[in-house]
C-alpha cells in the first residue's frame, strides 16, 4: 500500500474519508457544498456551468498517484507515487464509499439552525462528481469503468488531469461530462519550474494531450492556475497553446494559499482578482476569445 496507516491518519484529520478496502481512493466534502448548505454562496462552476454545489461529490480513485509536485498544490505532495503498482477497488465500491463518507461527513448539518433543509437533504444524493480531490484520476487503472459506473448512476462528472498520459486519454472510451486539463505555464523551463515534473517529457506530454482536446465530443476546459511571480507571465505563449488546442472555455484562476502549499510558497504570490482579470483579457484578446463571466470570490475568470 502507497499510503501508510500514519498517512491516512493525517489525511483523515484533514477531512478525507477513505472508500474501498485498498485505501486509494477518497471523498472531502468541499468549502463550497458546505457553503451552499448554509446559504452563504456557492462554488464558481454552479455560476459558470450549472451544477449544484451542494450535490457535488468531490473525490478522487488515485489519492497517492501523481506525475507532479506542484509548488502550489495544496495537498501533501510527499506521499505521491507515479505509477500503479498494486490491487485496487472496483469503480462501485468506490462511489459507494465516497457517498457514504461524504454523508457521514455532513451528518453534523443535521444540528445546525442555519442549514437549509431542502439542499441538506438532497446533500445525501449527490448528483455531480469532481473527480479532482488529489492525484491524477487516469492513473486509476478502470477510469473507464468509473466513468462509466458514475453514468450509469446518472451523475455528471467533471473530470481533472494533468495530461501527462495522452495515450490514455486518447483510449478513454467513456467521456466524462466536462474535461479539464491543466495549462499551468506558458513554457517548458516555467513548466519544470512550478510543476516539477517526475517524469520524464512532462510538458512534450501535456501538449500532446492538449492537441487531442478537439477529439473530444465532451465539454473541454483548459484551466490556468495563476501563482504571482511565477507563470503570470508570456501571455502570447499561452494563448498560441490555447489557439492549439482550441477548447470550449478556459478557466484563469488564482492560487490560493491554502494548506500545503503554503510550506512552498507565500502570500504574495497569491495574485488579486484585479491582476486575475488584466491577466485573463490579456490572454483573451491574444487567442481571440471573450471574456464570458467571472468570480470575484474565487478570483476565477472564464474565457470562450
Amino acid at each position: 500500500m502507497s499510503l501508510t496507516e500514519k498517512d491516512i491518519e493525517k489525511l483523515e484529520k484533514k477531512g478525507y474519508r477513505f472508500a474501498g478496502s485498498k485505501r486509494h481512493a477518497a471523498a472531502k466534502v468541499c468549502h463550497w457544498t458546505k457553503k451552499s448548505i448554509l446559504d452563504q454562496g456557492v462554488c464558481y462552476k454552479e455560476k459558470f456551468y450549472g451544477i449544484e454545489s451542494h450535490r457535488c461529490l468531490q473525490m478522487s480513485p488515485s489519492i497517492p498517484f501523481c506525475h507532479h509536485k506542484c509548488l502550489f498544490c495544496w495537498r501533501d505532495i510527499s506521499i505521491t507515487e507515479t505509477q500503479w503498482k498494486e490491487d485496487f477497488d472496483e469503480p462501485g465500491e468506490i462511489i459507494d464509499g465516497c457517498i457514504e463518507g461524504q454523508r457521514n461527513l455532513l451528518c453534523g448539518f443535521f444540528g445546525n439552525s442555519q442549514a437549509n433543509p431542502g439542499k441538506l437533504r438532497e446533500s445525501r444524493d449527490p448528483t455531480n462528481a469532481a473527480i479532482s480531490l488529489a492525484g491524477e484520476p487516469m492513473l486509476y487503472p478502470l477510469i473507464d469503468d468509473l466513468l462509466a459506473e458514475f453514468k450509469k448512476r446518472d451523475f455528471t462528472t467533471f473530470l481533472v488531469s494533468n495530461g501527462i498520459i495522452p495515450s490514455r486519454l486518447e483510449k478513454l472510451e467513456i467521456e466524462p461530462t466536462q474535461l479539464y486539463l491543466s495549462l499551468d505555464a506558458p513554457n517548458k523551463k516555467i513548466y519544470n519550474l512550478l510543476c516539477k515534473p517526475q517524469v520524464e517529457k512532462g510538458w512534450e506530454k501535456l501538449n500532446q494531450s492538449l492537441e487531442l482536446i478537439p477529439n473530444f465530443n465532451c465539454r473541454t476546459v483548459v484551466r490556468m492556475t495563476c501563482v504571482k511571480g511565477y507563470n503570470m507571465l508570456n501571455p502570447q505563449e499561452y494563448a498560441d497553446i490555447i489557439k492549439k488546442s482550441n477548447p470550449d472555455f478556459v478557466e484563469i484562476k488564482a492560487y490560493m494559499y491554502v494548506g500545503s502549499s503554503r510550506k512552498r510558497l507565500s502570500m504574495d504570490n497569491m495574485p488579486l482578482f484585479q491582476e486575475i482579470r488584466d491577466f485573463a483579457e490579456e490572454v483573451a484578446e491574444l487567442s481571440s476569445l471573450e471574456v464570458l463571466d467571472e468570480v470575484k470570490e474565487s478570483r476565477v475568470v472564464l474565457l470562450s
